[in-house]
């Protein structure tokens, strides 16, 4: 998977998910796949997520079948496919209609389960059981903002992983279910700053502490709570409607404004990726929300730099 898709379809059909870019920033030495994209060709211009994602399909030949989104994520990944295919890999496209159909999303759903030569039945059984597992994702949010008893990186990184589940639901949940035991008998942390953290999930390590360091907190990892589809509903094409990620900046901007208020934000970090088309919504995003803004831009995997640090010290004090 080049970025979160209908999960269920791939569980349904009894297929094992795996999301490039969790494997990508995990990876021992996640710059060396970079550079096996560079002496690919790939331009130094291209966001590394791409170039990542290349050579982790490089490193490892047993993922011959990628699930490629061509709607509703990077433009770049339409490059990316055409190497790929020139590599031999197999690709099953799947869309997010730009205008938010429920007709368009269901005959797209409907098209990518019948690639997987399975059915609405399997996959709807596949979301009776994800979604088992994401109401206790529920509950690891309400622990963060509500009990300040989850840190902001350990929201982060149940949250992200929960794209694919880390490959496996079964373990997954196990973890879960011990997180939940242990973060629920902890003493609450006194943060002086509470912030949201807006855009997609960061290329470089280092964040979450350091803001710890400062006595800020994160109480809201946007597209990280996004991949955990919160909303619940029954309905398959209902809860991808309501996923925020693959549409326009005005559903998020809903999304996350209600944060704000609920959460009681006191500003917001938004993070965005060099060479994405995604920077140029920072100026909608600065327009449209109330409260402080920090923009971070990064670049390659790798620990948050100096300048970094300073500006985010002084975005903290400000709000202090």
């Amino acid at each position: 998977m080049t970025t979160s898709i209908p999960v269920e379809v791939i569980f349904g059909a009894n297929r094992i998910p795996v999301d490039l870019n969790n494997v990508f920033i995990n990876y021992k030495k996640p710059l060396h796949l970079i550079g096996r994209a560079e002496e690919a060709g790939f331009p130094h211009t291209v966001c590394a997520w791409i170039k990542g994602i290349f050579g982790v399909l490089v490193e490892d030949a047993g993922l011959d079948t990628i699930v490629a989104v061509t709607q509703g994520d990077c433009s770049n990944t339409h490059a990316l496919m055409d190497v790929l295919s020139a590599q031999g890999k197999k690709i099953v496209p799947f869309e997010f209609p730009y205008d938010r159909d429920y007709s368009t999303l269901s005959f797209h759903i409907e098209a990518f389960i019948n690639r997987f030569n399975t059915g609405w039945e399997q996959a709807m059984k596949a979301k009776k059981r994800l979604d088992a597992i994401r109401r206790k994702l529920v509950t690891l949010d309400e622990l963060t903002w509500r009990e300040n008893k989850v840190s902001g990186l350990e929201n982060h990184l149940f949250l992200v992983s929960s794209s694919d589940f880390n490959s496996n639901p079964e373990k997954f949940e196990k973890e879960l279910d011990e997180f939940l035991e242990r973060a629920k008998k902890r003493t609450a942390c006194q943060s002086q700053v509470r912030l949201g953290y807006v855009g997609v999930p960061p290329i470089f390590s280092g964040l979450y502490e350091y803001l710890e360091t400062l006595g800020a907190q994160v109480v809201f990892n946007e597209i990280q709570r996004q991949f955990s589809m919160p909303y619940l509903v029954d309905d398959l094409v209902e809860q991808y409607l309501l996923y925020t990620y693959p549409y326009n900046i005005y559903a998020r901007l809903q999304d996350i404004q209600e944060a704000i208020e609920a959460r009681k934000i006191d500003g917001i970090i938004h993070y965005t990726q060099s060479f994405c088309f995604r920077q140029i919504q920072d100026i909608v995003l600065r327009e449209k929300l109330k409260i402080p803004v920090l923009t971070l831009e990064g670049e390659n995997p790798g620990i948050i730099d100096d300048r970094t640090k300073t500006r985010i010290e002084t975005f903290v004090d400000m709000l202090r």
